[in-house]
């Protein structure tokens, strides 16, 4: 789905200098574009571009050292580190590569995680998750430990976690990059879905080129600035 909508994600002159040692390093330089509702886009990059400093900003896992970022109208740039964790928690959902589900708990429970910290009742959180698992095609997989699960068994999961507190914008690090080509087109086929269906946002960084030309935006950053923008579809 093309991004129609309104800005969900504007960006403008957004900076970003970490100082290591007595060097400052330029991660991003004066960043300026906009995200708009229902978008699939990907970011790329090489290694050092600062697509995952980038995402990070977007993402409220860390702050910019300038500019302006404002998510869905609501200027964050200036927000403490609480108000930050609660944007995180109710606003934005993050896919990893490395799937980041808590290995102790069954598929369902690391599901539930966050509508626990919402504060849903036991039922409610029930019929949530066991809607998520069948959208993601795991119902029968609810009572599972991740140990137990595929890659791309684990990566939906972690999807349907992503998805608990309807948010406002996906965020995926490398989705596929731990998974077999196989299991990479079965996840990808759930995030054109979500997008065209649902509407929802998806924002990727990945530096796969075909993984990349299956989202309809590709946004190139290199030293920090961002050398192309193009729409694909």
């Amino acid at each position: 789905m093309n991004g129609n909508g309104r800005p969900l994600i504007e960006l403008e002159n957004l900076e970003k200098t970490y100082d290591i040692g007595t060097n400052k390093v330029e991660a991003l330089k004066k960043i300026s574009l906009a995200i708009r509702e229902n978008e699939f886009v990907s970011i790329m990059g090489p290694s050092g571009s600062g697509k995952s400093t980038l995402m990070n900003i977007i993402g409220c896992l860390d702050t910019a050292s300038g500019g302006v970022y404002r998510l869905k109208g609501e200027e964050v740039s200036g927000l403490n580190s609480d108000q930050l964790a609660e944007i995180r928690n109710k606003r934005i959902g993050f896919i990893f590569q490395n799937f980041n589900l808590l290995p102790q708990l069954t598929a369902f429970e690391n599901v539930e995680m966050p509508l626990l910290f919402k504060g849903e009742s036991s039922k409610a959180r029930r019929v949530r998750v066991e809607q998520l698992m069948a959208q993601v095609g795991l119902s029968d997989r609810m009572k599972h430990r991740p140990t137990e699960l595929s890659g791309g068994q684990m990566q939906r999961v972690a999807i349907a976690r992503a998805l608990a507190c309807d948010p406002d914008i996906i965020l995926a690090d490398e989705p596929t990059g731990n998974l077999d080509t196989r299991s990479g087109k079965e996840i990808m086929a759930i995030f054109r879905q979500l997008n065209e269906e649902r509407g929802i946002t998806v924002v990727f960084v990945t530096h796969d080129p075909g993984i990349a030309q299956q989202t309809r935006r590709i946004i190139h950053i290199r030293d920090g600035l961002v050398e192309s923008d193009e729409v694909i579809g």
